[in-house]
């Protein structure tokens, strides 16, 4: 009888397990196909991969916009679309992400998901689809993404840590270890450069004074120097001009491995796209990239990876990506635990816009 019980109870401990899997929280488990029969014959995915071509037909910068606003959202509360809430306080406002550019494709991928399936498709999950048909459109592999995220609640400026350009080796490898992501995954990730630029005030010390030594980085192609202080002089203007991550002419729309080579010839723009070509743990990671054809599926996964940084807060499907629903109920201690803030009291302003506001802050 006793080994009945024990059977029955181990039993009913699988099948709650099993349930659990398929409920999943807030922030459940996602999935590939997760829409696959929740809007009757439409298909969310070619929905969204509509909106993505017709904007690229027209603009092809909206590639390298789209894979800059997925990394930017995901580093920083999960990939969660805190960084498509308007306020005067929200993530879009720091520093590093007033020049992410693609809200609008993303507003439009929205509206034609809602015209056929309204409450159903999240923000957070059409960043991370339509970023991944830009990357195909690019000239990368089409890597299948999981979805069945929820859109979050809170949107901070003071949440948004992300590693600069100038950041070491060292202290980059750091901060993508706290996200849970790998030496290469970190490697792979910054290959998104293959189609990025840059604008001049990132890497002008490299040009002209390289840690106050007054000269150039001697780690860059001093023929590449030379060439880039023509785009970027050494004096005070109000144009802040751009130049491509990727110096091959001829791959610097596409995303394919040149990038890796071209650092590996000392021609990378950014320091930190310079030194992992150069420091002994990731130089090796580089030149195995750069020697091998396999980029475009390892940076799929990289991205796919990237994808499932979740905070585990609470969240919603929201009816405008850049606004949260309706007023909700403040956030709980564990809330604000996951969230790593405390002392969050009320809604600032408008309910729906934006952020939360620190007790004993100013409206």
């Amino acid at each position: 009888m006793a080994t009945l019980r024990a059977g029955a109870a181990l039993g009913l401990a699988l099948i709650g397990l099993v349930l659990a899997s398929l409920s999943g929280s807030c922030h459940g488990a996602l999935q590939v196909g997760f829409y696959n029969g929740k809007c009757r014959v439409s298909d969310v995915e070619a929905i969204v991969a509509g909106v993505v071509a017709a904007r690229f037909s027209k603009d092809p910068t909206v590639a390298p916009a789209l894979l800059r606003m997925q990394f930017h959202d995901c580093f920083v509360t999960g990939c969660d679309a805190s960084i498509l809430l308007d306020g005067k306080s929200s993530e879009k406002t720091a520093p590093p992400n007033l020049s992410v550019k693609g809200y609008d494709v993303i507003d439009s991928a929205k509206a034609a998901v809602e015209a056929i399936c309204p409450g159903v498709v999240s923000c957070a999950d059409i960043i991370v689809m339509a970023t991944r048909d830009a990357v195909s459109l690019s000239g990368g592999g089409r890597y299948r993404v999981e979805t069945g995220r929820k859109d979050g609640l809170v949107s901070l400026a003071s949440n948004v840590d992300l590693p600069p350009p100038s950041i070491s080796v060292n202290d980059s490898i750091a901060a993508f270890a706290q996200k849970g992501l790998t030496v290469s995954d970190m490697v792979l990730l910054l290959g998104g450069h293959t189609i990025g630029i840059a604008h001049c005030s990132l890497f002008q010390d490299r040009l002209y004074n390289y840690q106050n030594t007054g000269k150039p980085d001697p780690t860059m192609d001093p023929s590449l120097a030379s060439a880039l202080r023509s785009t970027c002089p050494n004096k005070q203007t109000n144009v802040d001009n751009i130049v491509n991550l990727d110096q091959d002419p001829l791959s610097s729309s596409i995303v394919d491995n040149s990038f890796y080579k071209q650092i590996l010839a000392r021609r990378g723009i950014l320091q930190i796209d310079q030194e992992i070509a150069l420091d002994r743990q990731t130089k090796d990671i580089v030149g195995a990239i750069a020697g091998r054809l396999d980029f475009s599926t390892r940076f799929g996964e990289a991205m796919v990876k990237l994808g499932t940084l979740q905070n585990g807060a609470p969240g919603e499907i929201r009816q405008s990506c850049r606004a949260i629903n309706t007023a909700r109920k403040l956030p709980t201690s564990k809330d604000k635990q996951r969230m790593g803030r405390t002392g969050w009291t009320r809604w600032s302003g408008d309910p729906r816009a934006l952020s939360i506001q620190k007790r004993g802050s100013s409206d």
